[in-house]
């Protein structure tokens, strides 16, 4: 059945936390537990969603949490869910949230290992596109143009000059048995996802854009707002991967304008008219690509 708003639990196992306002990574949390619900057992690396998070005595999830090594998500995961099948417990979903650095950078090994096992895990990735807990840094999943701390604007260096790295597409590339992209923007589907994900038997992957209002350089009532502008000027795409095969969940009959999508937020306000038609020429090619090999 699809979640809506007149059927979602009104049970909250994720709240009282120290997030900043209008954290995006905090709402894909909130909501991803609301589907799983309280036979769900959280494993969270070091990141945002831990400082925030496990601040004893105000720990912030009501059911099964425990922090991990930064490397570690997906191999935790794979422990928790084998331990818990040992003794005898069924009807249970263990899920890892990480952000960008932790999954993309940090934690990929660790990932990659539990796809090629098929463990019966969900990992989500909540992606604000850098290393924000520690202060902004640069991650690969950082996209192009962004002043970081460590991709700083100056008169040598414009930002990170980089492009963002594909996760989905990455983790697709393994077979993975359900692979899925979403927004907060978009929290419908985000949720969809996670409810079906939770039925299926093996590894599943949803990496989910959850802006950070302190990093982006946006006010906190944006969050929503520019999570869904990211979508629908193309810089970010709705879509599944499952029994081989990558399937388009939105397809925009015209893009919003991507300079309007960039100049909202702090980030990138350093960039300049060239370095907006890279993002643009980024962007065509890339729907160029899905156009052609997703249904």
């Amino acid at each position: 059945m699809a979640v809506t708003v007149k059927n979602i639990s009104d049970d909250e196992l994720f709240f009282g936390h120290k997030a900043c306002g209008g954290c995006g990574g905090a709402l894909a949390v909130r909501g991803a537990l609301k589907v799983l619900g309280r036979r769900s057992v959280a494993v969270v690396p070091a990141g945002c969603m831990s400082a925030v998070a496990f601040n004893y005595p105000q720990l912030c999830f009501a059911n099964n949490a425990i922090i991990s090594t930064f490397a570690g998500t997906a191999s935790m995961m794979t422990g928790i869910e084998a331990g818990l099948r040992a003794l005898g417990k069924k009807d249970f979903q263990v899920v890892g949230f990480a952000g960008d650095g932790g999954t993309g950078d940090i934690g990929i090994q660790a990932l990659s290992g539990a796809i090629e096992r098929n463990d019966n895990v969900l990992y989500i990735c909540y992606d604000n596109e850098a290393y924000m807990n520690t202060g902004i840094q640069k991650s690969t999943l950082t996209p192009f143009g962004a002043r970081t701390t460590t991709t700083p604007v100056g008169s040598k260096v414009q930002g990170n000059r980089s492009f963002k790295k594909n996760m989905f597409e990455i983790v697709a590339a393994h077979g993975i048995t359900y692979a899925a992209t979403a927004s907060v923007g978009y929290l419908p589907d985000f949720l969809n996802k996670v409810e079906k994900a939770s039925k299926i038997q093996g590894t599943k992957y949803i990496h989910v854009i959850a802006p950070c209002p302190t990093g982006w350089g946006i006010k906190t009532e944006d969050c929503i707002e520019v999570a869904k502008e990211v979508v629908d000027c193309g810089l970010w795409y709705l879509a599944e991967f499952e029994n081989g095969e990558f399937k388009l969940n939105k397809r925009p009959k015209e893009f919003t304008r991507i300079d309007s999508y960039i100049k909202r937020q702090g980030r990138f306000k350093h960039m300049t008219d060239e370095d907006i038609e890279n993002v643009v020429k980024a962007r065509d090619q890339k729907w160029n690509f899905i156009n052609k090999y997703f249904n």
